[in-house]
């Protein structure tokens, strides 16, 4: 059951106009997290943990989401590995995906440094730092964390996109927005379910209604029941008062549940039921409740997938896909990339200095797979124009903002990022080497297998599809180059 620190309420995502933007910091060394801790204390509402399970749990405590996080990579259990602090990464953006979060860390090679970047990382600082330079850093994606937010209290939703793939989830939009019932959103990670899930609440007639949002991944699932269907005072250990719970709160409005795939099954069930008659009960309590709330399920897994394997009801999966919406992945949508790159440097130009790409640089930009998605595009405009304010930018300068550059064979979180044209410029040069392809291929999926895994071997060599002795003779090999 849930103790009394458990029990507080996810923390508030809404309006921090009038609130101070706080700062979360995670490092394992004790000496950075005190004496780094008393300068940013000067400047910050500071949050401090020790390890990505620490710094999760404590968020979830806040009062308030961070706005600002300054975490190194190397954190326990693995601290000589990255694998961590790429986890919580993700982990934080799913909470706020306009979080800045800047990474602090002595493991700054190239690939850790682009990897970081593209998963959503705005920023990359080695260490030791100079104070100087790392509060003129804090302070810089601070304002630009408030334009963000300005923008998202605004509740205005533009989706930009003329391909024919943005078309065509324009118009499921316009079909779908006034419908009763529940929408699913698939898509990769930053290709904008959020942006979609309120861009259909918005266009709806329940625009005047309340919005909300939870994360099914980012909460334990002991508290997860009592944050969506509410609780009584008494239901259990730390229930001090009652709680009306995300169905109620939202009333007659929308609710959208990200990261569906990762709702427990225990509360699968209770969720149906919910959607097929409104009904459902707060924790302790025997009277019936009922929801009127519009569902919209957003996730990054092929739920289909997740039914066959086992890990989400079949009868939920249809409920929840009466109508459904696929995300495309960036890489898919042409040249959207150069509309979006506009609207970014517009929308940040009071606070980062305008650009251009030269002819070089944006063939570049062009056949960039952008793993990242729209969220990484972001971020290197953000970082170009940081870098280089009213300037010309040319191909050699954008390449090294990007985790896939045309000169090397460094693979990007999709294998297919190494085009036909790559691997014939590096034949024709004299430069290819195949056991160095393949070695990199073989560790960047067993690296993200054991990550999306939680560094279960035995799940992650099911999901690979070899022999757990196998993963661990190949993890041996890896780690000995």
């Amino acid at each position: 059951m849930p103790d009394n620190e458990q029990q507080k309420s996810m923390p508030d995502t809404g309006n921090l106009e009038d609130q101070e933007v706080s700062l979360l910091l995670v490092d394992d060394d004790p000496l950075i997290l005190e004496g780094l801790g008393f300068l940013l204390r000067r400047q910050h509402k500071l949050i401090t943990a020790d390890s990505r399970h620490q710094a999760m749990e404590k968020v979830l405590q806040a009062d308030a989401l961070p706005g600002l996080a300054l975490i190194d990579l190397g954190l326990p259990p693995y601290p000589h590995k990255p694998d961590e602090g790429f986890a919580l990464i993700r982990e934080l953006l799913s909470l706020r995906p306009n979080m800045k979060i800047l990474v602090l860390s002595g493991q700054d090679n190239d690939v850790n440094i682009q990897h970081a970047l593209t998963i959503g990382a705005v920023d990359f600082i080695a260490k030791p730092a100079e104070p100087d330079l790392l509060m003129a850093r804090l302070k810089h994606h601070q304002r630009l964390y408030e334009v963000d937010q300005r923008r998202d209290d605004e509740k205005t939703v533009s989706i930009i996109g003329d391909s024919v793939a943005m078309q065509a989830v324009e118009n499921q939009i316009a079909q779908f927005a006034d419908s009763p019932f529940p929408v699913l959103l698939e898509g990769d990670s930053g290709t904008g379910k959020e942006l979609v899930a309120r861009a259909l609440h918005e266009n709806s007639v329940r625009s005047s209604e309340p919005y909300l949002a939870i994360n099914c991944a980012a909460i334990a699932p002991d508290l997860l029941e009592a944050q969506l269907f509410g609780h009584v005072k008494g239901a259990f250990t730390g229930a001090v008062q009652e709680h009306n719970g995300f169905f109620i709160e939202a009333g007659k409005g929308t609710l959208l549940l990200d990261e569906i795939g990762e709702l427990p099954m225990q509360l699968q069930g209770k969720l149906l039921r919910v959607l097929e008659s409104g009904e459902f009960y707060r924790v302790g309590e025997t009277r019936e409740q009922k929801s009127q709330a519009r569902i919209i399920a957003a996730t990054n897994k092929n739920l289909s997938e997740e039914v066959k394997a086992g890990n989400f009801r079949n009868d939920l999966y249809h409920r929840l896909s009466i109508l459904h919406i696929q995300l495309p992945a960036l890489s898919l949508r042409g040249d959207d990339v150069f509309l979006l790159l506009n609207a970014f440097i517009e929308s940040y130009a009071g606070t980062v200095s305008p650009f251009v790409l030269d002819d070089g640089a944006r063939e570049l930009w062009q056949q960039y797979d952008y793993p990242g998605n729209v969220r990484e595009l972001r971020n290197i405009v953000i970082r170009l124009g940081t870098k280089y304010p009213g300037k010309s930018v040319n191909k050699e300068q954008l390449s090294k903002e990007l985790e896939t550059h045309l000169s090397a064979l460094s693979l990007s979180d999709s294998v297919t990022t190494v085009s036909d044209e790559i691997i014939s410029q590096k034949i024709r040069a004299d430069e290819f080497d195949l056991d160095e392809l393949i070695n990199e291929i073989e560790g960047r999926c067993i690296r993200l297998a054991l990550e999306m895994n939680d560094n279960n071997v035995s799940k992650a060599a099911k999901a690979l599809k070899i022999n757990r002795t196998t993963l661990y003779s190949r993890v041996q090999k890896l780690g000995s180059h």
